[in-house]
C-alpha cells in the first residue's frame, strides 16, 4: 500500500493490506457471479460430499422459494455476522471519505428502487479487481479496482444497481434456506470461506474451508444463476434510470469488459471463470433494455472524481511517484477533471512533506469550494502535519458546524482532538456518531483510545472489545472484556451487563471453534 497523505489515512489504510484477488462476480474479468459459488457451497455444507444430481438437490424454482426463509431480524443478524467475517479476512477500506462516497452513491440507487426495504450498507475493499458483490443483510461490497476502472459515475452506478437488484429480488433465498439450520457464526464463516476461496481463485481452499464441499461438481450440474443475472440486469437498469443516471452505462460497461476479458482467454484461468463470460447476448439484451428509457447525459459528480484520485494516490508506492504523475498530467492537460487532479496532486505533496507547496494548492481549492468536505479535511490534515494541530482542529470544528453529523468530519475531528490531548471532548462526539453507525469498528477503536486517555481504562477495554468483535477477532474481544471485568469498582449493573456480553462472545467463539474442528 502506498504512503498515505496524512497520519490518519496511514492508520486507516495500512501498507500491509495487500490482497491477491477478490471474489469473482458479474464484473470480474472474465465475469463470475459471486452468488453462484456463494449459494452452492452453502447448500453443499448440508449435503454429503459425494456426487448428487440436480434432481436430488430438489432446489426450488427461482421466484418460488420455500417458506422456510430467514425473517428480517434473522437476516440482519446474519448480515452482521457476515460483515464480521469479511472484516477479519478481507482488506475492507475504513477511509472515512471513501466510505462516505460509496455509501452516498449506493443510497441514491436504493432510494430510487421500487423494491428496496430496510437498510443497505455499502463498503469498499482494497483490491485492483473489477468487482462487486451482494451479501445478506443488505451489505454490498465494491472493489477499489472497479472505481478506478470505470470511465463514468453512471458505469459505477450500473454495477452497484445490479447488486442492489440481487438483494431486492431475493436472489440469496436458497442460501437462506441452507443456513437456516446452521448456527449464526458458522453460517457467516461459511460465507466468508466461500468468498476467500473464490477471491483467491483457489477452489481447493474454498472447498476445504467450507467442510469439503465438492463445489465444482455441483456447479457443473446446476446452473441457476443466468436468470438471476438477467433479472438483476433488468431491474438494475430500471433503478439506474430512476436515479437519474445514464441507463446505457450498463451495456457500455459490459461491452468494454467483454472486449477486455478476451485478452485473458488463454486457457490459464480456472474453468469456473471461463464459463461465465460477458456474452454478446447479454450485452445485446442490456442495450435492448436501456432503449426503453430516455437517454440521460449526466455529468459525473465531483465526489466521484475525487474518490478516484484519492484511490490513485493511495496506490502509489512512493508519494514522489504521485507528484511526478500529477505534475506531468496537469501540465499536459491529460485529465478528466482538472480540479480532482489538483486534489490528487495536493495529497501527493502532503505525503512527500512538501507542505509549503501543498498549502498554496489547499488554499486554492478551499477558496474555490469552501464547503467541500474533502478539501476541509485536507486543509486540517495539512495543518496537523505541519505542526499546527490546533488550527487543524478549528478547521474541522468549523466544517462540522456547517455539516452537523457529517461522518468524515466527525472521525477526523475525533482523531485530531485525541492528537492534541482532548479525549474528554471526543467521547460525546463519537458516542453520538455511534448511534447512526452501531457496527462501525473504527468508531469503537477511537472510543477505546478516548476512554483510555481519559483515565477510564475499564471502559477503554470494553470499547476495544467491541472493536475486536466487529472486526471478527473474537478471541481478542473476549480477552478485553475479561480484563474489564476484573475492575472491582464496577457497579452491579455494569458488571452484569458486561458479563452478559462476554457470555454472548464466548458462545459465538465456541460455535466457530466447533465448526472448525
Amino acid at each position: 500500500m502506498a504512503q498515505a497523505s496524512s497520519l490518519l489515512i496511514t492508520e486507516l489504510f495500512p501498507r500491509s493490506w495487500v490482497f491477491h484477488g477478490m471474489t469473482q462476480s458479474a464484473y470480474t474479468l472474465p465475469f463470475q457471479p459471486f452468488r453462484l459459488v456463494f449459494v452452492l457451497l452453502l447448500i453443499g455444507l448440508l449435503l454429503p460430499a459425494q456426487p448428487v444430481s440436480a434432481q436430488e438437490l430438489a432446489l426450488p424454482d427461482i421466484g418460488n422459494p420455500s417458506g422456510n426463509i430467514l425473517t428480517p431480524a434473522e437476516e440482519e443478524r446474519l448480515g452482521r455476522a457476515f460483515m464480521r467475517s469479511i472484516r477479519s479476512t478481507m482488506p475492507v477500506i475504513q477511509d472515512p471519505l471513501l466510505s462516505a462516497y460509496i455509501q452516498s452513491l449506493g443510497d441514491q440507487l436504493v432510494n430510487a428502487s421500487n423494491d428496496a426495504f430496510g437498510s443497505f450498507d455499502f463498503f469498499l475493499i482494497n483490491s485492483p479487481q473489477i468487482n462487486a458483490f451482494a451479501g445478506p443483510g443488505g451489505n454490498i461490497g465494491v472493489y477499489s479496482g472497479l472505481i478506478t476502472t470505470t470511465e463514468s459515475e453512471s458505469e459505477l452506478a450500473s454495477v452497484i444497481a445490479h447488486e442492489v437488484a440481487h438483494i431486492t429480488q431475493k436472489h440469496l433465498v436458497r442460501t437462506y434456506d441452507a443456513v437456516k439450520s446452521m448456527s449464526l457464526p458458522a453460517a457467516a464463516l461459511a460465507i466468508a470461506a466461500v468468498a476467500i476461496g473464490a477471491a483467491t481463485n483457489n477452489s481447493d481452499f474454498a472447498v476445504a474451508a467450507a467442510a469439503g464441499v465438492q463445489a465444482g461438481m455441483i456447479q457443473r450440474e446446476i446452473n441457476f444463476t443466468r436468470s438471476h443475472e438477467e433479472e438483476a440486469d433488468s431491474i438494475g437498469i430500471q433503478t439506474l434510470a430512476a436515479a437519474g443516471f445514464d441507463p446505457t452505462a450498463m451495456p457500455v460497461f459490459f461491452s468494454r469488459m467483454g472486449k477486455a476479458s478476451r485478452l485473458y482467454d488463454n486457457g490459464q484461468l480456472p474453468e469456473f471463470l471461463r464459463t461465465h463470460p460477458v456474452t454478446t447476448n447479454r450485452i445485446a439484451d442490456a442495450y435492448g433494455r436501456s432503449d426503453n428509457y430516455p437517454y440521460k447525459q449526466r455529468s459525473d459528480s465531483l465526489g466521484y472524481h475525487l474518490a478516484k484520485e484519492r484511490l490513485r494516490v493511495l496506490a502509489f508506492n512512493d508519494p514522489r511517484d504521485g507528484i511526478e504523475f500529477y505534475s506531468k498530467t496537469l501540465k499536459e492537460g491529460r485529465y478528466r477533471n482538472e480540479e480532482a487532479h489538483q486534489y490528487g496532486y495536493l495529497l501527493s505533496l502532503m505525503g512527500n512533506r512538501q507542505y509549503a507547496e501543498a498549502r498554496d494548492l489547499a488554499n486554492q481549492l478551499n477558496a474555490l469550494r469552501p464547503n467541500q468536505i474533502e478539501y476541509l479535511v485536507a486543509k486540517a490534515e495539512l495543518e496537523k502535519l505541519d505542526g499546527n494541530a490546533t488550527l487543524g482542529v478549528k478547521t474541522l470544528e468549523a466544517g462540522l458546524a456547517e455539516h452537523p453529523g457529517n461522518y468524515p468530519l466527525s472521525i477526523y475531528l475525533a482523531q485530531a482532538l485525541l492528537d492534541i490531548g482532548k479525549p474528554t471532548t471526543v467521547k460525546p462526539l463519537l458516542e453520538k456518531l455511534l448511534q447512526g453507525h452501531p457496527d462501525n469498528a473504527l468508531i469503537y477503536k477511537l472510543l477505546a483510545q478516548a476512554a483510555g486517555d481519559s483515565g477510564n481504562k475499564t471502559q477503554g477495554h470494553q470499547y476495544l472489545s467491541e472493536y475486536y468483535y466487529h472486526t471478527g477477532a473474537l478471541k481478542e474481544a473476549q480477552m478485553q472484556l475479561e480484563i474489564a471485568l476484573k475492575d472491582r469498582n464496577l457497579s452491579y449493573y455494569e458488571s452484569a451487563k458486561m458479563a452478559a456480553r462476554l457470555k454472548e462472545i464466548r458462545q459465538e467463539k465456541k460455535d466457530l471453534d466447533d465448526r472448525n474442528r
